[in-house]
This record gives C-alpha cells, structure tokens and sequence, in this order.
C-alpha cells in the first residue's frame, strides 16, 4: 500500500478494500480521489478473485465534501470539467459487483454522494450524511438531489439540500437512505462479515442480482416482475445452478 496515494488498497480474500487517504484534508474529494476510486473499482470488477469492495473513510470522517482549494484551482484555470467528475462515479455506480460503504463521521457533499454510490451503506452511530453546497452557492450534481428524492422522499429531500441539515445515522436509517447502523468498534468487521457472506454464495447469482435491482428500481411494479422472470431464468442456465440443484435430486 502507497500512503502517498489518496487511496489505500487491499485485499482479504475474496474481498477487495478501498480506504479513503487524505487524512490532512478530511478525506476531502478530488478529481484524483475520484479517478483513483474508479480505476480501483473497474480493476477489481475484472478480477474473479474480487466478489465484493469494501470502501471506508477514518473512524473521524468518511469524506467531507468536495476539496475547495482543488475546486478553486480549477476554476481559476478555467478547467473545471463536470463532465469528467460524472464519468467517474458512474464507473463506481455501474460496477457489477456489490460495493459495501462503512461510513462513520461526516459524508457531506461528494463525500456524500460517494457514500451512495455503493449498494450496501453500513454506518456507525457518528455518522452524518448531507450536502451543504447550498452554504457556498452551489447544488448537489452528482446524484444527491435525483438520489434522496427517490429514496427519502420528497420533503426529506428538500430539507437535506435546501437547508443543509445533515441526517444522522439513525434518522437515515429510518428513511432507508443506509442499510443500517453499528457500533462503530464493529463497523469494520461489520462489513467485512457482510463482504464474505457475499463471496460465499454463487458468484454469478450475485452479479444478476444486483443488476437486477438496479434496473427494477426505476420501474413500475408490472415491469419489474416481467424483469425478474427474465433474470431468473438466466440464472436458472447457470452451471452453478445446475451443479447446486443436481445435489438435490
């Protein structure tokens, strides 16, 4: 591990660990941050040995926003590119295999969005998730309005970026933003005993799965079923079904 990157990397079996390294900076984010997260995620998405990414902050702070200083650089250079910040997360969102988030302390702004990029969000009781962009005359772009809108419902939503008031772990709980809360002594283990529950079960189930949800999530429930009948009968033509199945004749 390099702790002159803005990330850490490991692995621990079938599980591939991201930790968010910019101590000094609250684990703020940059377009480094960002590019050196994706890349690490596309890396492993093409390893069979990697069934689930674990991504974590300090105990302190999981990310705490957008880093100003680069934000300020960039648009003083006039080369500040949205677009490439997009492309970056949508490399996380669109990877194949679950990504677990362990979140204590702040996740604010893209630190935020960061947080809700990955399919299982586990958070201690510390944990405050917000955007607070408002209070420097900006909004959330990178998924944080369409996100809590579809997940906490509109008034919720519009409390959050309006006003700038950041959800505490058991309030975003309640609302089903996260998944659900942990001490957070045990919030790493937490994740870990979640990741290797992952890799325990048929690989190729998994992966349908979650491309499954993601797709039935912005459907009506008519559709949805149409979609689950389809990806069930594709996970039916696997040869792990058919060896797991064959012990049971």
């Amino acid at each position: 591990m390099d702790e002159n990157n803005t990330i850490l990397v490991s692995e621990e079996g079938h599980i591939g660990i991201i930790t968010l390294n910019r101590p000094e900076e609250s684990n703020s984010v940059n377009l480094e941050m960002l590019n050196e997260v994706a890349y690490q995620v596309q890396t492993w998405e093409y390893d069979d040995n990697i069934r689930c990414i674990i991504i974590k902050g300090s105990e302190k702070v999981f990310a705490a926003g957008i880093d100003l200083k680069a934000l300020g650089e960039e648009l003083n250079q006039q080369s500040l590119a949205l677009k490439a910040w997009q492309d970056e997360f949508n490399k996380i969102e669109n990877c194949c295999k679950p990504i677990i988030v362990a979140v204590s302390g702040f996740a604010l702004g893209l630190g935020c969005d960061l947080a809700l990029a990955g399919d299982i969000i586990l958070a201690a009781e510390s944990a405050q998730f917000g955007y607070p962009e408002l209070s420097i005359g900006l909004i959330p772009s990178f998924g944080g309005c369409s996100k809590l809108i579809h997940q906490v419902g509109r008034a919720k939503a519009m409390e959050a970026i309006i006003t700038g008031r950041a959800l505490s772990a058991e309030e975003a709980s309640l609302c089903g933003l996260i998944s659900r809360v942990v001490p957070l002594k045990d919030l790493f283990n937490e994740a870990m005993k979640v990741g290797r529950r992952i890799a325990s079960l048929p690989y190729q189930a998994v992966l349908q799965a979650k491309e499954t949800l993601k797709q039935v999530e912005n459907m009506n429930v008519l559709n949805g079923r149409e979609l689950e009948l389809k990806s069930c009968r594709l996970s039916m033509n696997t040869q792990e079904f058919r060896d797991i199945s064959a012990k049971f004749k």
